[in-house]
């Protein structure tokens, strides 16, 4: 096992929530780039701290090797000068209860960085231009105690200890799917499983009560798993973790969000309910990543429940 130490600022919602890395193949002038020929040297159980906003988020597990794909294309206007085919990891992240800021730990951290294609700079900032950095086996260590050693590991579930509905055994029919690609897609659609660690990377709260605790809160999908494609039913951007009486109201139709936040309440749903469960449909919620915003626009569109 290797450790690594992916700098995302520009793409960590899409990569972390999405469960991957991706990396262009070489520089924009053709030229070759070290951090982006390490994603070929990634081998399946390697460790992977992902580094964003100052912050080591999430650690993740890499389940695959590199290989060639397109540019992912909920990228955007993110990276609009890379090239269309790059290099891709899946990744399994987690989590970090603990987020570790670099900088408050530098004592510890600059003696063992390395030497070459180091990914911070010994003030403890990243490094413009790193993407994919090796890092020594002490400094994994470090980071992974630094962050209160938190269970990392890949989930299997067993397809035969599980009963299915209708739809969930048209997609054990489909022959085209690994198994454990059935197990992750049968857990989403119950809001379990990787779907649901994918969500917590980017909301750990639920954003109408402010409930904290994960066991309490429901991983709901926000275009809803039968509308979406098998993509997008893992991707932790197509969820929100929500109490269950609000995820009650989202599921069915009576209550949507804007972008940024602004509650959007159907003119369908019984005056009484809101005040009785004291939400307040005037505040904002906040802002949602545009990966979200995508799924929310069709939420809006096609579940919202608008006037007859």
């Amino acid at each position: 096992m290797r450790y690594w130490w992916v700098n995302q600022n520009q793409t960590y919602n899409h990569e972390v929530g999405g469960g991957y890395l991706w990396s262009p193949k070489k520089n924009s002038n053709n030229a070759r780039n070290q951090f982006y020929d390490n994603m070929v040297e990634v081998q399946p159980g390697d460790l992977i701290f992902s580094f964003a906003d100052t912050l080591i988020k999430a650690i993740g597990v890499a389940t695959s090797r590199g290989y060639s794909s397109p540019k992912p294309k909920v990228f955007g206007q993110t990276g609009e000068y890379w090239s269309d085919e790059g290099w891709k990891v899946d990744v399994e992240f987690t989590y970090v209860d603990k987020p570790i800021r670099p900088k408050d730990h530098m004592k510890l951290i600059s003696p063992l960085l390395p030497d070459k294609y180091s990914p911070l700079q010994q003030s403890g900032d990243g490094l413009q231009g790193v993407y994919l950095a090796a890092i020594p086996d002490e400094l994994g260590d470090l980071l992974i105690a630094l962050s209160g050693d938190p269970e990392i590991s890949t989930t299997v579930v067993d397809l035969s200890q599980l009963a299915f509905n209708e739809e969930e055994q048209e997609l054990i029919a489909q022959t085209s799917l690994e198994e454990t690609e059935k197990a992750s897609l049968v857990m989403s659609r119950r809001g379990q499983g990787l779907f649901r660690r994918r969500v917590k990377l980017i909301e750990q709260k639920c954003r109408v009560t402010g409930v904290h605790s994960e066991k309490l809160l429901t991983a709901s999908h926000i275009k809803p798993w039968k509308t979406s494609d098998n993509t997008e039913r893992l991707d932790g951007n197509n969820g929100l973790f929500l109490s269950p009486h609000v995820d009650r109201l989202f599921d069915s139709g009576f209550i949507t969000f804007t972008s940024v936040g602004e509650m959007l309440v159907s003119p369908l749903l019984d005056e009484e309910v809101l005040p009785k469960w004291q939400i307040d449909p005037n505040r904002k919620y906040g802002k949602f990543n545009a990966e979200q915003a995508f799924f929310l626009e069709f939420h809006n569109r096609v579940t919202f429940q608008q006037a007859l």
